[in-house]
């Protein structure tokens, strides 16, 4: 084997252990629901938000907005907008949309929701590139759901102030921040990825914790915001179903020329080394998830997504509550993904 980026070290992969054993048979769901929990625990209590503000109000295409400001223990305050429909006359059900990763830390929420603002244009480039142009939370709260869209520890209002001066040259330095934001988490005996859940629980928490709720809630997110899907869904047993969007193939296959593309948050250490992501991904069977795959995904080769997905429906076996999709193209969640994703809640979450 002639790795594209060991060179010289291709034998790495074949002399280590991890690789051999994320092959065996996928561990007990309760083993890897146990090895999440304890991970995110490192990164402290979730019960909910501190000091929850609501900042601003406003109505506009036919959506009802909040703007909450609360905080989740240290650090800045973490900034969320709130999304329903305007004539909503009772409880709906929740769902938190979670950003992605993007190689984009300047801007968190931005990304996938609009307010009463327009957005700005680096992020209509972004939208155009990744969600065919959409503010998919908007779409999603127009359906009749309440929609909590909130930043997360290193981006948006959660981000690092690192002194650059434009977005472009913010972004490229918050591209090599975030390995030293691991070593702070590894100092600190935690890992980024415990932390980003422990907010996206925090915020969890406070949605299904609202009089304008019912108790079924649900997690959607493409990239690293299907990371943040797929770590919630195996934390929290309150969530009702999870949506995970081009965020999915097995560890093996992202040997050796994919690593480097990945965020910190996929990777956590502490996972024991047979536990492989389509199981973390899969370990609250048989809860509703739903996997979008694109076929063509630089980030995830086709056969480690084709194996992620034989992998999980062995979790589901037996089950008709897991779902997933493969559409052409590259990484992206257009608008026939958002379709999808959107009908296959309306079933879940209103059956």
């Amino acid at each position: 084997m002639n790795s594209e980026h060991l060179g010289v070290y291709s034998d790495w992969i074949t002399h280590a252990t991890a690789p051999t054993a994320r092959t065996a048979t996928p561990p007990p769901p309760e083993q890897v629901r146990d090895a999440v929990r304890r991970m995110v625990a490192t990164a402290g209590p979730y019960d909910g938000p501190v000091d929850l503000r609501v900042e601003r109000r406003w109505t506009s295409n036919g959506l009802a907005g909040e703007e909450v400001s609360y905080s989740v223990g240290f650090g800045p305050r973490t900034h969320a907008w709130v999304l329903k429909p305007a004539d909503a006359d009772g409880p709906l059900p929740g769902v938190l949309a979670l950003h992605g990763h993007d190689g984009f830390k300047y801007y968190g929420k931005e990304k996938i929701a609009d307010t009463d603002d327009a957005p700005s244009l680096v992020v209509t480039a972004l939208r155009d590139q990744l969600y065919e142009g959409r503010a998919f939370a908007n779409d999603l709260a127009a359906r009749g759901y309440v929609v909590m869209v909130p930043d997360v520890f290193c981006w948006g209002s959660r981000r690092f102030p690192l002194p650059e001066n434009d977005i472009a040259a913010y972004n490229t330095a918050a591209k090599q921040h975030e390995h030293l934001v691991e070593k702070y988490c590894t100092m600190l005996g935690t890992t980024m990825a415990a932390v980003v859940t422990r907010e996206d629980l925090i915020a969890l928490a406070w949605l299904r914790s609202r009089a304008d709720t019912t108790e079924q809630t649900a997690s959607v997110g493409l990239s690293g915001g299907g990371c943040r899907s797929v770590l919630l869904r195996a934390t929290s047993s309150d969530l009702t179903a999870a949506v995970v969007v081009g965020m999915m193939g097995t560890y093996n296959s992202l040997l050796d020329k994919n690593v480097a593309t990945h965020t910190w948050m996929l990777m956590p250490r502490m996972l024991p080394e047979g536990i492989d992501w389509p199981d973390v991904a899969a370990c609250r069977a048989p809860a509703p998830l739903l996997v979008q795959y694109d076929r063509e995904d630089n980030l995830f080769p086709l056969d480690g997504a084709e194996a992620a997905h034989h992998r999980i429906a062995e979790h589901y076996l037996g089950t008709t509550s897991y779902t997933g999709q493969f559409f052409d193209g590259p990484h992206k969640f257009d608008q026939a993904m958002q379709e999808a994703a959107f009908t296959w809640l309306d079933d879940v979450l209103r059956s």
